[in-house]
């Protein structure tokens, strides 16, 4: 049973900073590829960045590459997504996500629909 808590969420100005963690229970290989997601109101989930544990491989959606940087630490079993440089745009609803079992083709995919555990998500609000 795969579980993910995502924490960090907060309100910040326009050039802050914002570190969120992902915490990670379950198979491991079931959480091998994650995802981190945000979504605003009226719209569909924007993958921003991944993550693959073997080779530590990452990408990033253009909308965030330069500023976000995604991490794992395996010894906490916690996935990060450290935010820089934060825009009113990036107000959203965070969540992480993993591939789930058998999910290695999917590794890397920026795809909501290619991830099978979702957590509860935390709220993003940068003000200008």
């Amino acid at each position: 049973q795969v579980h993910l808590m995502e924490s960090g969420g907060d309100s910040v100005q326009t050039g802050g900073s914002l570190r969120l963690s992902c915490a990670v229970s379950g198979d491991n290989p079931e959480t091998a590829c994650m995802g981190w997601f945000r979504q605003t109101p009226g719209k569909g989930r924007e993958g921003i960045a991944t993550h693959e544990s073997v080779l530590g491989s990452t990408s990033y959606a253009d909308s965030v590459k330069g500023r976000f940087t995604v991490s794992r630490d395996v010894a906490k079993n916690t996935v990060y997504l450290q935010m820089n440089s934060l825009k009113p745009e990036d107000t959203a609803m965070y969540y992480c996500a993993s591939t789930g079992r058998g999910g290695w083709s999917r590794c890397g995919s920026r795809k909501s629909s290619d991830y099978t555990h979702w957590g509860q998500g935390t709220q993003v609000s940068v003000s200008s």
